[in-house]
């Protein structure tokens, strides 16, 4: 039996050493179009590799997907984060787990991951064709032609497509032939631009706990958030675009979020209250002078600025005016987003082969009888933090092992 793996990132790998572990007289393929493999690996985490995310609870770990966090329970029940985790640890590869839940080899070095699959990869037996470009895979009555850059086409009995996702539409037209409906490509995973907003001169102030709105919408995220000098970034923001993505490319990256700095914790009556006490305790101190809520001075003294309190202006002489506009700002200041950045190597693409296509169990097309899917070019995307890794390993072994036994 001779098998495809067209596509050579962490998803094909994946799918093609657990096929030729569980077959090992299969002819297994990889066809990479590039002359760099497992490149994402490479660049992840800045160059460390976020495995996994240590979360052991299924039904905890599904609400880590924007997309898939239903279809995906069928997957994980049959390879989990602790399945991934033995599979590394049982070649030698141990894990580490950072304050976030962040997965990493303890190499602190993803040429430990890279080496681990290339190594098992040519241990078993898989070929590695590089510089292989697919420009069409046409189904036969009794498997796949692949055409390349060269005369002849590729024959094979099955086919995995792993591929990851492409940023446009035109990016899946060489899928044409197997008829699959594609769900249309939009980013996720990207930090806000905010050109116009007055607090950029205080880019590197981190909040701790942040609680972000999109306006007109019922997307909300808490976390820390982290001010740019471009607009603003950090884990709550980046989760706030996956969760938003296809809303926020509908609205052209143009839209309005709203900053609470000081969290969840405080409602307006309950912070003007707490105001309240505090002003009349501490009457003496001078209000940008001595910041509240953790958060750093500058961002303090500017959040008052915005509410025309003086640099000298001490709680017993603030005027209702500018204590309530204090409160709303610490609440509920605005911002203008216009863009998108990409964060760092955290590129992800939602959309991709339409899940309604495809057996979950299996990761088999409902089509096509022998193709399968698996990684980031199906309907499936995570936040950040080794959520979109593990969607790799899971779907690529799902995938591999039934090409093996079908």
């Amino acid at each position: 039996m001779k098998i495809i793996v067209i596509g050579g990132g962490a998803a094909g790998f994946f799918g093609a050493i657990t096929c030729k572990a569980f077959d090992p007289e299969a002819e297994v393929y990889i066809l990479e179009k590039t002359n760099k493999l497992l490149s994402k690996v490479k660049v992840s985490g800045g160059g460390r590799c976020n495995v996994t995310h240590a979360c052991f609870d299924n039904n905890v770990l599904l609400k880590n997907y924007p997309r898939g966090h239903k279809e995906l329970r069928k997957t994980f029940q049959q390879f989990s984060t602790k399945d991934t985790i033995a599979w590394f640890q049982s070649r030698g590869v141990k894990l580490k787990t950072e304050a976030d839940g962040r997965m990493f080899p303890v190499s602190d070095s993803s040429e430990s991951i890279i080496e681990c699959l290339v190594s098992e990869a040519t241990m078993l037996g898989v070929k590695i064709w590089q510089q292989q470009s697919v420009k069409a895979i046409n189904p036969e009555a009794t498997g796949f032609s692949i055409y390349t850059d060269s005369d002849k086409p590729i024959f094979a009995d099955k086919v995995l497509i792993a591929t990851g996702g492409s940023p446009q539409l035109s990016g899946y037209h060489w899928l044409g032939k197997t008829q699959h409906t594609i769900v249309s490509p939009f980013p996720s995973l990207f930090t806000f631009n905010s050109p116009d907003n007055e607090y950029k001169d205080l880019m590197g102030v981190a909040i701790p706990n942040a609680f972000i709105r999109i306006a007109g919408t019922s997307f909300v995220q808490s976390g820390p958030l982290l001010i740019t000098h471009w607009g603003f970034s950090g884990p709550a923001i980046l989760k706030l675009s996956a969760w938003a993505a296809r809303d926020l490319a509908a609205k052209n990256y143009q839209f309005k979020v709203l900053v609470n700095w000081i969290g969840e914790e405080y409602s307006e009556t309950s912070l003007r209250a707490y105001l309240d006490v505090f002003k009349n305790e501490n009457g003496k101190k001078i209000i940008p002078s001595n910041q509240l809520f953790g958060l750093a001075q500058r961002l303090w003294k500017k959040l008052c600025a915005h509410a025309d309190i003086s640099e000298e202006l001490r709680w017993s002489e603030i005027p209702k005016k500018q204590f309530n506009k204090l409160i709303d700002n610490l609440l509920n200041s605005t911002f203008e987003i216009k863009g998108k950045t990409t964060f760092k190597e955290e590129f992800v693409t939602a959309g991709g082969i339409d899940l309604n296509e495809i057996n979950l169990e299996t990761l088999e097309s409902k089509l096509h009888k022998g193709l399968y899917f698996a990684g980031e070019i199906i309907d499936v995307d995570g936040i950040t933090g080794g959520f979109n890794f593990q969607n790799a390993w899971t779907t690529g072994y799902l995938a591999g092992k039934n090409m093996a036994e079908q």
